[in-house]
């Protein structure tokens, strides 16, 4: 069996507690094997160094488990005292102190409180003597100390007394006293009388107004009464000078500002008593309807210097509560309050109308501006405003803007008021007449200059090659016409306002062209409109506007380039152009004057529809029927044509007639072929009323006055009735034999084919004849 080694050995005796004091080595040589030799005494000496080396560390942690267990128990032992007899005296100790604590909250609220208390009731005293004394600022000072301790008193949350509610009444009530005794002091400084009529509608009520200052200087110690400042001081403590001086101001502007500046006739004047100064107006006759800016200002800068060196002049100290030892200075704050009303009263009523008429008078206008300047510089001397420049200087320097604006709304207002007066009142246009288009400047030097002079030269050179005929001076003119006054009016300010723009500004400028641009589209949308219903009743008056239309179109043709090279430069490029808009207006005219062609075309055929179909003449009432609406239609159509005698242009007047008189034919054409049986009775009367209307029918061309010179176009009918021949062609039918049809269609060559189909020819043969071999024959050569 094999021995154990000796690492094993020493290893169990460790474990195991067994090893005592006894020399390891010597134990390990006492187990170890007889002949070990060398090798194990090594190894027994090595083993008996680390266990040399160990046995203190042991010994050391066998003395540190010693004292930590004596150590545990003195610690539980502490533990159970503290447990026991610290604790209790611990608790008792901590509900003594707080219960002192609070005590001492307690005492210190009171003691705090009374202190309040007392300081209130020492300020609502001194408050009372000063006010007893009228040393206003020192009461309202200790007013406002009250108020603050009563705020602190009520402030104070779970700490309620019932003294607060009698302390704030006190407060309130001495407040109100103390605002009634400054409303006192201030009424006796500040004195208005007023017009019984709290609305303003007169200078005559105005002149009722009356506002006194009072100018005695005083001291503050003096009893007789307080200086302006005190009372205004006290009023800045309390709270109360905002509000007084905004009333002040709105009866300022009310009673005395507005009206100096709506009615030109009133002049303050400045009367001096003993001890004060007295501010109420005057009346004068004035020069103008409206009144002029500088007097404007002068007047007001009297008012306000009067209110500055009597009442405003004065620095305060706003003791609010964000605002601690600021200065406040009365005329600034009551600057703030008014300016803006009172500026923007001076530009409706005053500025705007003092801007200038034409672009002539804009360099008189510069005295208005420095006027304006030097207003709101005495101003700003006096405190009424700030060191920037405000909406009143501003307007009146950006006068041409304003020059624009004013003279772009008069020329649409005029453009309108043109529009909207009658059109049956006219003038008669010729082509040798031309509107009364002012001189225009020449144009500049420049391109525009270098441009002529080389268009002459290029003229010059190709002078050879010009035709030898010539076109006629009207060739491109407006045909004899007549047109509205109104429009001819219209037209003068479109060229008035366009010379107008050529000396003006380029702002100006462009403003203006684009104004009459604007006419323009006005009266495209105006005119239709508002005289909708004349236009669609009376055919004069659609006949005129026609005419309106053409003129404004003629003229809208060289408008732009009559004044292309004398408009600003912005414009110069294509844009100063009316072209596109003519298509517009010819449209206008024409779709006017259709419709009233379409409403008259109604009536004639209406009338037509009376004839019974000119069926069975031989029958008296049809025939008197039939010679009633021919009668009618004639009627209708010569009353047509003195309406539009010498107002249409001869062209149109002719084409006009010659297009009605052509409906009432083709309807009378179309029912004579229509009719499938004609006797030998019917054709003759037929005829008659044919007759009537081919007789009759050039009659109602009467385009001018002169009836010698109306004979040519009554002669020219085939021209304008392109049923004419057709018409006469059917009245040589009823009244022809059937070898007379059948040369007058000449194997559809003669005069008849010209008009008449084929089976229109055969209707009437078949109409009018028997049915015979001739009238068989007759047909078979129809083709």
């Amino acid at each position: 069996m094999a021995a154990p080694s000796p690492s094993l050995v020493a290893a169990v005796l460790a474990h195991s507690g067994r090893l005592e004091k006894e020399d390891l080595g010597t134990r390990i040589a006492r187990l170890s094997p007889p002949g070990g030799g060398a090798e194990g005494g090594e190894v027994c000496n090595m083993i008996n160094k680390k266990y040399n080396e160990f046995l203190p560390s042991m010994q050391s942690a066998e003395d540190l488990v010693s004292q930590v267990d004596s150590l545990s128990s003195n610690i539980d032992l502490l533990k159970s005292r503290i447990e026991n007899e610290v604790q209790q005296d611990l608790n008792v100790a901590v509900a003594e102190f707080t219960e002192l604590k609070q005590q001492l909250e307690r005492d210190s609220l009171v003691l705090s409180v009374l202190k309040q208390l007392q300081e209130f009731d020492t300020a609502i005293k001194e408050y009372s003597t000063a006010l007893l004394e009228k040393k206003y600022v020192a009461a309202a000072r200790h007013l406002e100390k009250a108020r603050s301790s009563l705020k602190m008193l009520e402030s104070r949350k779970g700490f309620e007394l019932k003294v607060l509610k009698a302390l704030g009444t006190e407060l309130t009530v001495q407040t109100q006293n103390m605002l009634y005794h400054l409303g006192e002091e201030w009424r006796q400084m500040v004195l208005w009388k007023l017009p019984p009529s709290k609305e303003i509608s007169s200078a005559e009520t105005v002149m009722q107004t009356e506002l006194h200052l009072c100018t005695m200087p005083l001291k503050e110690d003096q009893i007789a009464g307080p200086p302006v400042a005190s009372v205004l001081q006290a009023f800045a403590v309390l709270g109360e000078l905002h509000t007084r001086l905004k009333l002040f101001g709105q009866l300022l502007l009310k009673y005395i500002l507005k009206p100096l500046i709506s009615y030109p006739s009133l002049r303050p004047l400045l009367e001096e008593q003993p001890d004060t100064v007295v501010l109420h107006f005057e009346s004068a006759e004035p020069n103008l309807e409206h009144p002029s800016p500088i007097e404007v200002f002068g007047k007001i800068s009297l008012v306000l210097e009067v209110l500055h060196t009597h009442l405003l002049n004065v620095s305060l100290d706003e003791c609010g509560e964000n605002d601690k030892d600021s200065k406040v200075v009365l005329a600034k704050m009551l600057g703030d309050m008014v300016w803006e009303e009172v500026s923007g009263c001076l530009i409706q009523e005053c500025l705007v109308y003092s801007i200038p008429a034409n672009s002539s008078k804009l360099e008189q206008y510069v005295e208005v501006i420095n006027s304006t300047e030097e207003f709101e510089k005495s101003l700003k001397n006096m405190g009424f405003l700030k060191g920037d420049a405000t909406d009143l200087l501003k307007y009146a320097r950006n006068v041409n803007s304003h020059f624009a604006n004013k003279k772009c709304q008069d020329v649409i207002v005029a453009a309108r008021k043109l529009m909207t007066s009658e059109i049956h009142n006219t003038v008669k246009i010729t082509p040798d007449s031309s509107v009364a288009i002012p001189k225009l400047p020449d144009p500049g030097a420049g391109d525009n200059l270098k441009m002529q002079k080389a268009s002459k030269m290029l003229h010059n050179k190709l002078i050879n090659l010009e035709n030898e005929t010539k076109l006629s001076q009207h060739t491109f003119s407006l045909p004899t016409c007549h047109i509205s006054v109104s429009v001819e009016k219209l037209m003068e300010l479109a060229y008035q306002t366009l010379l107008e723009a050529t000396t003006s500004t380029d702002q100006c400028c462009i403003q203006l062209f684009y104004s009459v641009r604007n006419i323009f589209h006005l009266f495209y949308d105006v005119v239709p409109i508002y005289h909708k219903e004349n236009l669609q009743k009376l055919p004069q008056l659609a006949a005129i506007h026609h005419n309106n239309c053409m003129y404004i179109a003629h003229h809208l043709l060289t408008l732009g380039h009559q004044f292309r090279y004398r408009l600003t430069n912005i414009l110069y490029d294509g844009a100063a152009t009316f072209v596109d808009l003519v298509p517009g207006f010819r449209r206008l005219g024409m779709e006017c004057f259709l419709a009233q062609m379409r409403v008259q075309k109604g009536e004639l055929l209406e009338r037509l529809s009376s004839a019974r179909n000119f069926s069975n003449m031989d029958n008296e009432e049809n025939y008197s029927a039939a010679n009633k609406a021919a009668r009618q239609v004639l009627h209708q159509l010569k009353r047509l044509g003195k309406v539009w005698q010498d107002v249409l242009p001869v062209n149109i007047y002719c084409k006009a007639m010659g297009t009605l008189l052509n409906t009432a034919l083709s309807e009378i054409i179309n029912r004579i072929t229509a009719l499938e049986d004609i006797s030998a009775e019917d054709a003759d009367r037929l005829h008659s009323l044919c007759r009537i209307m081919l007789e009759e029918g050039p009659l109602v061309f009467t385009p001018l006055l002169e009836e010698n010179k109306n004979k040519k176009y009554q002669e020219e009918v085939p021209v304008y009735v392109q049923k004419w021949m057709m018409f006469k062609e059917l009245m040589i039918i009823l009244q022809a034999n059937l070898q007379e049809i059948v040369d007058r269609w000449a194997d559809g060559k003669g005069p008849l084919a010209a008009e008449f189909s084929p089976t229109e020819v055969k209707s009437l043969i078949r109409a009018l004849f028997q049915n015979t071999e001739r009238r068989a024959a007759a047909l078979a050569k129809i083709k």
